[in-house]
């Protein structure tokens, strides 16, 4: 689906923001996209659908240049970005609008999309619509684009808490083996239970890029006593339950991924993370 090689991308000639990133994704899949605010991960994004462009290297989507702009490509690819457009249309009139772009694109699936976050007035303006409720509106409308590439920048920015069980739910029910999602975020709590494959920047780079699985046979999620000093601990983290640990998997015991715990200990011991898996 995505084969970027060798990248690098500057807004300026003096700050290079992204240097020699390399990266390959599938279909059928969720990927979240993690990482501290100003990391690149909405540049990221953008490379891929060709809202900027390369200095260096090659990026290849669905077998198209983004860069080139081609119709083909832009009729499957939605890409909802942090910051909303202000667009002085109706919910109505922005489907009437837009939705003809999108071969694939499903009326029926908005409406249901719209129900859920309990958005009953299509006739509603969009620019008199609070950030949350806009934000709910452009996530029903991609989601009902189906295009086989979904990218979502920061998308639970401004829900509040169950609308970001509503979302995760929706997000999940609409993957299929065709299409590829990217999630960017850095509130990692908000993709738990939603990803199935990982990556992580530092250092405007991808530091981390692994499927859930894969960390599960490398890395034990588990709750220690606060006498346990393993040395296959790479992090631990207070609790009133005890210390939660990240530690190396060397017995093959299952436990449940926390990706909090994951992104925190990358942070702290980049190194050994990526000795581990690499």
């Amino acid at each position: 689906m995505i084969d970027i090689k060798d990248v690098d991308f500057s807004y300026n000639k003096n700050t290079k923001l992204l240097s020699g990133l390399s990266l390959k994704l599938e279909v059928g899949r969720i990927h979240g996209l993690l990482g501290k605010n100003g990391e690149g991960k909405s540049t990221l994004l953008k490379l891929i659908s060709g809202l900027v462009f390369p200095q260096k290297g090659d990026i290849e989507v669905m077998g198209f240049e983004p860069e080139k702009r081609q119709p083909e490509m832009l009729q499957d690819i939605f890409f909802l970005p942090e910051e909303l457009p202000q667009i002085n249309l109706s919910i109505q009139n922005y489907e009437n609008v837009y939705a003809p772009f999108y071969p694939g694109f499903s009326a029926e699936q908005f409406n249901l999309n719209l129900k859920e976050f309990d958005i009953d007035d299509k006739k509603s303006m969009l620019n008199k619509l609070s950030h949350g409720q806009k934000k709910k509106v452009f996530v029903s409308f991609g989601l009902a684009t189906n295009t086989k590439l979904l990218l979502m920048d920061e998308p639970t920015n401004g829900l509040d808490i169950p609308s970001k069980g509503q979302f995760r739910r929706m997000v999940a029910s609409a993957l299929d083996e065709n299409r590829c999602l990217i999630i960017s975020t850095h509130q990692v709590r908000d993709l738990d239970s939603l990803i199935d494959s990982i990556m992580i920047m530092d250092g405007h780079e991808i530091v981390f890029n692994e499927l859930n699985e894969n960390i599960t046979k490398k890395l034990l999620f588990k709750v220690a006593d606060h006498t346990d000093t393993d040395e296959s601990v790479i992090y631990s983290e207070e609790s009133m339950r005890g210390l939660y640990q990240v530690r190396e998997n060397t017995t093959g015991e299952e436990s449940k991924l926390d990706i909090e715990l994951l992104f925190n200990a990358v942070f702290t011991d980049k190194k050994r993370i990526m000795n581990l898996f690499n």
